[in-house]
């Protein structure tokens, strides 16, 4: 009788592993059967009213050779005679997110969301770490930008930084000003050290105040000097605890996880092998391949003029580059024409969170259809006088 019973405890524990494993693997095969549809890696076509394409418009994914590197980009745009602008990612390409969050740049221009060297599209595992620097994402940038002036046959174009990106960019305006009709630095870089200092005192109070005791005690481990460098520990608490607070990635945004990843995975203008490697050159990169230069450099002191238009956009609740930090760059900065604008309601991604501001700002002060009153203004809220900034 007592081998019966272990016999029939066996069976049901086979028959529970049995149905555990068939659930796991149906769940595997509609979840991987799910992806493929949505990676079918066609970029999806402006249409008319009618629902087919809208002529004279430009939606393309390519590859081009930049610099003896493949190198890939989306180009996107309704009407190709209208202006180009060359967007520079931050440390992870994002062209994704404008399926989840549309700002409708390319109402007013050809946007060239160009995946610099190993992310993205142009990840490789062949490119080593050691090969992305500076002076290389410079040179590249330059010869984009040739060849979106070639291609469109425009002598210059617009070019925009966001985050990382910013970091390059206005050194890539300083560098060649010849090629730029204006740099527009969307939450724009100046002292990065400083500014993750800056993060970490206000993470740490504000978790203490909300009685948050988990996540200060984490953070309290992770504290950094300009003695000790950043840590490693802190650069892995970094995003959960920004975006805990709404400083992240957008003000609304609360997980990296649903709000980055699982959006990366539904983008149908990628394929599977694309959106693996978007997070490997991630893997591979860290925070931003050029990060040890970034939290060395003020940039207050390495770019102090430009001979062109300089635009910067800011949300008011942006931690991850601080936006105090980049007002008072913004001040000291000499340019012939130079704007600052703040974003009431977005932390890091402005253009994500508040399209219609910026659409409006494109529209009537950066194209110039409405040319500005001063060469020199501090906008807040786009058009309107915000007040102090909450601390």
């Amino acid at each position: 009788m007592k081998q019966f019973y272990i016999h029939s405890y066996i069976r049901k524990g086979v028959l529970i592993i049995m149905i555990l494993l068939s659930v796991i693997i149906i769940s595997s095969l509609l979840l991987t059967g799910t992806l493929w549809l949505r990676s079918s890696g066609k970029p999806k076509p402006f249409t008319a009213k009618s629902g087919n394409p809208l002529p004279g418009s430009i939606s393309e994914k390519i590859h081009i050779t930049i610099n003896g590197v493949e190198q890939g980009m989306f180009i996107k745009g309704k009407d190709r005679t209208k202006p180009v602008l060359l967007f520079l990612h931050g440390g992870l390409p994002f062209y994704f997110l404008t399926e989840r969050y549309p700002s409708n740049v390319e109402d007013y221009f050809v946007v060239c969301w160009w995946d610099q060297r190993g992310s993205g599209l142009s990840f490789s595992p062949k490119i080593g770490k050691e090969t992305i620097t500076l002076e290389q994402i410079l040179a590249d940038t330059r010869e984009v930008t040739n060849y979106l002036r070639n291609r469109f046959g425009q002598q210059k174009i617009y070019l925009m930084g966001h985050s990382g990106g910013t970091f390059i960019g206005i050194q890539a305006a300083a560098q060649n000003p010849e090629l730029y009709h204006a740099y527009i630095g969307v939450s724009q870089m100046t002292d990065q050290f400083l500014s993750e200092q800056l993060a970490y005192e206000y993470m740490l109070g504000e978790f203490r105040k909300n009685g948050d005791s988990r996540m200060a005690k984490k953070l309290e481990r992770t504290s950094f000097s300009k003695s000790t460098g950043i840590p490693d520990k802190y650069l892995a608490l970094r995003d959960e605890a920004m975006h805990g607070l709404g400083i992240g990635t957008t003000h609304e945004m609360r997980s990296v996880f649903s709000g980055i990843f699982l959006e990366s995975l539904k983008n149908p203008e990628y394929t599977l092998g694309e959106k693996f490697n978007l997070w490997r050159g991630k893997a591979t990169s860290g925070v931003h391949p050029l990060w040890k230069n970034m939290i060395a450099t003020d940039l207050a002191k390495v770019v102090t003029s430009l001979k062109i238009p300089v635009y910067f956009f800011h949300g008011i609740h942006d931690y991850t580059t601080n936006y105090d930090l980049a007002k008072d760059y913004f001040e000291k900065l000499q340019a012939p024409v130079k704007r600052f604008y703040t974003f009431e309601q977005s932390a890091h991604s402005p253009f994500f969170e508040e399209p219609e501001k910026m659409q409006l700002i494109l529209e009537t002060e950066i194209l110039g259809e409405i040319q500005p009153h001063s060469k020199t203004a501090l906008l807040f809220g786009g058009f309107s006088n915000l007040g102090n900034r909450p601390i």
